[in-house]
């Protein structure tokens, strides 16, 4: 699904000379690579606060720690996405509510935000699903309605864009209130361990969440909030610094990619492909409204299966991301949920593929799997 190698040696001097640095100066929790990649991340971003820590998950768990949410507070997300989300919201004590996502883009239904909303509810997450943001125009004004907060889980979007209705843009991820994400290695901008961070515009909470990453300290041995140790490492930010110049080169290849991918399947009665619902339907120079972390197909007459068989017999890997919906599974499953509330998350699961998606990939690599999938779904009844 990724070629990780391949993308190491384009920046694979400057990768091991900063290791190698390090490890001969020894600082390897808080040293000078973390406090330099947070700097130049901030500006990539056009953001206040970076705030660097272990990874995706403890990001999106210290966002809701920092906002103060309380036992029994609801926290409305999506019920297609990594259980990483609703995770954090359940091991806080906090009370998750799923709603329903759009079929085309496969990100939260604004629509059914405000179907959910009760006297309890204290924040939404929406989650920018495989590299594009979910409607941050409808779910700002949501929220502004409402008096919630907004945290952005952007573990699948960095270096994308929202385009508003007015015409402005901004980096995904500094829209809300705080935003969490993650340098998983698969990620577009992926370490080779561990690693998250996370995004702030607010003086006071990004002072907040500085303290809870290091065990409620500002101060070594005085701890003046409740925190946990959650510390991006020197040498994943040695990484991460030599990677994030290069992101939106990373990201246009994935772009291109797609749009090779999409061209292929073009009109297909039975293949439905990405759609990008920010304002940009063309490949532009430079595009940044889909960051492709994922490129996901939906196959109907029910053949998705038969599918991710007939590539992983053929030596293609495949991904089914989600196969089970959040709200069943056995962790999270509420009386509170009817099926009649998830009609899209339903047929989605039994329909999305996710082909290989990365910076590497060739004109023949592309051609030889799209071949494929054509083949399979032609021949198939």
């Amino acid at each position: 699904m990724v070629d990780l190698n391949g993308q190491y040696q384009g920046i694979k001097n400057e990768v091991n000379s900063s290791i190698t640095e390090i490890l001969e100066s020894s600082a390897f929790i808080n040293g000078p690579y973390v406090h330099a990649f947070q700097k130049d991340l901030e500006e990539y971003l056009g953001v206040k606060h970076v705030i660097p820590c272990a990874n995706g998950t403890d990001a999106l768990q210290i966002c809701m720690m920092g906002l103060g949410l309380q036992p029994g507070d609801e926290v409305i997300t999506a019920d297609f996405t990594f259980a990483a989300t609703v995770e954090v919201i359940a091991l806080l004590n906090l009370t998750p509510v799923l709603v329903d996502v759009e079929p085309d883009t496969f990100n939260i239904d604004p629509k059914a935000i405000e179907r959910a909303i009760t006297p309890k509810t204290k924040a939404i997450v929406p989650v920018h699903l495989f590299g594009q943001c979910a409607n941050m125009d409808a779910i700002m004004e949501i929220a502004d309605k409402h008096g919630l907060f907004v945290i952005e889980d952007n573990a699948q979007a960095i270096g994308a864009s929202h385009t508003f209705n007015d015409g402005t843009k901004k980096k995904a991820g500094t829209i809300g209130h705080v935003a969490s994400t993650s340098f998983f290695p698969s990620k577009n901008l992926g370490c080779y361990g561990d690693g998250g961070a996370i995004f702030t515009n607010d003086d006071d909470l990004a002072h907040t969440i500085r303290g809870m990453v290091n065990h409620g300290m500002y101060r070594r041995y005085y701890h003046d909030v409740v925190g946990v140790n959650s510390r991006l490492d020197s040498i994943q930010a040695a990484v991460l610094k030599a990677k994030l110049p290069n992101l939106d080169t990373y990201n246009k290849k994935r772009w291109e990619a797609a749009q090779k991918y999409t061209q292929a399947f073009a009109d297909h009665p039975e293949i439905v492909t990405p759609k990008i619902a920010n304002k940009c339907d063309v490949i532009c120079e430079n595009c940044d409204c889909h960051v492709f972390h994922q490129y996901t197909l939906r196959i109907l007459s029910e053949k998705r299966d038969g599918l991710v068989q007939h590539l992983n017999d053929n030596g293609v890997p495949c991904g089914v991301y989600y196969p089970v919906p959040l709200h069943l599974q056995k962790a999270y499953t509420d009386t509170r949920y009817n099926e009649s509330d998830f009609p899209v998350t339903n047929q989605l699961v039994k329909e999305v593929i996710s082909l290989p998606m990365h910076t590497e990939l060739d004109d023949d690599q592309i051609e030889f799997i799209t071949n494929l999938v054509l083949d399979f779904v032609n021949d198939q009844p």
